[in-house]
């Protein structure tokens, strides 16, 4: 049964009515106060303070500060005017019974409102938010479509000028060419004109058999008969790679670039809730370009998001896991850092020169990430086997000695980056 206080007290003036109440050493956070119009309830274990007070006071403007042992209630009143007492003087117990649980249930109402008020005023501020992020997002895919449309008409506007320039061109060779004819048909006929003459003349005849003559009858030379039509056949080397038989990796490299075909086959934008999406929103290349600019300017959550959606589209395309891990390093995600990281290098095999380069990033960044979490022995086989590929990068070459020093205990425990 709690402990009544009763070395409180109080002061009033014609509007407010000021109570203060001892603590008697409990702590701010363990005590209870619940006021009504007509009801006021301090309870801090295991001592209780309650006040049937004697006119009703506005709940909605009274106040209480706790502290320095004291709670201090403040009660304005509805009416202007001096108490008697502060508490009605019955001592019928059924009354005030009465009066504690009709307090008590609009207390509860109260708190009640309250909550649903603000769970309300989350919703609405969770829409809003919903409907502001849509709105930006329809007002960049507008933006984009213009780009698009006013690209497009661009282009076709300068195939248009293109082609009329062509067409203009071909006019104009036409016409030099109808001219050169007719040029070379008037001369051949003045040549042909003047030859007759000299033929018909006797004198032009008698002189021109040592030579002339001849020429007047001289026939056309034969022309050779038309080639015989056929094929050729052309035959193409087989590619090899530039490394010596005995250590030649040919099928290795056939794997892979076969396994690279069949990711770029391996889109899926037939997920009921991408159909809605644009055509470049569809495309994982588009999307990763996309999130490549995000990362170059900081902008790292739009890049994930980017990176997400590539994934969902395709999930056999190395660089958008590794890049995504890129991402999670920046934003201290560390343990998806290392599992996008562990993804690329699952998707990067076999270990070709092709994506030689791929492989070191994705081991720096798995490596990195281990170094972070404070896994340093874990951090340096991911370094060490970057090095086995790129084995003159002095970066990495420096970041794993450093490495090596914080294990032996030479050196502090920085962020390995």
């Amino acid at each position: 049964m709690p402990l009544l206080v009763t070395d409180y007290s109080w002061t009033q003036t014609d509007t407010t009515v000021y109570i203060h109440v001892p603590l008697k050493g409990a702590k701010v956070g363990k005590v209870d106060i619940v006021s009504t119009d007509e009801y006021l309830k301090v309870h801090y274990p295991p001592y209780l303070f309650e006040a049937f007070l004697l006119k009703p006071v506005d709940e909605d403007r009274s106040s209480a500060k706790v502290g320095n042992g004291v709670a201090v209630i403040t009660l304005p009143k509805r009416t202007n005017k001096i108490w008697e007492n502060l508490m009605i003087t019955t001592n019928d117990k059924e009354k005030k019974k009465e009066i504690r649980e009709r307090a008590l249930l609009k207390y509860q109402e109260k708190v009640s409102s309250e909550s649903r008020s603000k769970a309300e005023k989350q919703r609405t501020e969770k829409k809003y938010a919903l409907e502001t992020m849509m709105k930006l997002e329809k007002e960049e895919r507008e933006s984009v479509q213009k780009m698009k449309d006013a690209e497009r008409e661009k282009t076709t506007a300068e195939l248009d000028a293109w082609q009329l320039r062509q067409k203009q061109q071909a006019e104009e060779e036409e016409q030099v060419k109808l001219h050169t004819q007719r040029d070379n048909q008037n001369n051949l006929k003045a040549v042909t004109q003047k030859q007759e003459k000299r033929c018909s003349d006797g004198r032009n005849v008698k002189l021109d058999r040592r030579g002339s003559e001849a020429k007047c009858k001289k026939k056309p030379a034969d022309l050779p008969a038309p080639r015989p039509a056929g094929n050729i056949q052309v035959t193409f080397t087989p590619r090899v790679f530039p490394t010596a038989l005995r250590e030649s990796r040919v099928q290795e490299e056939e794997e892979w670039l076969h396994k690279q075909a069949e990711a770029r086959r391996a889109v899926n934008p037939d997920v009921e809730e991408l159909k809605d999406l644009t055509e470049e929103n569809r495309n994982p290349d588009w999307l990763k370009d996309k999130g490549d600019k995000c990362f170059a300017t900081a902008d790292y959550l739009s890049a994930v998001n980017a990176y997400n959606l590539a994934i969902r589209l395709n999930r056999k395309i190395p660089a958008l896991y590794s890049n995504r891990a890129a991402c999670h390093l920046k934003l201290r995600n560390l343990h998806k850092a290392v599992e996008d990281s562990s993804q690329a290098l699952d998707l990067l095999t076999p270990p070709v020169a092709a994506n030689a380069a791929a492989r070191a990033r994705a081991h720096v960044r798995r490596g990195s990430a281990f170094c972070q979490l404070q896994l340093y022995a874990e951090g340096l086989q991911d370094y060490q086997a970057a090095l086995k590929i790129d084995c003159h990068n002095e970066a990495l070459l420096a970041d794993t000695q450093r490495i090596r020093d914080i294990i032996q205990g030479t050196a502090a425990h920085p962020d390995t980056q």
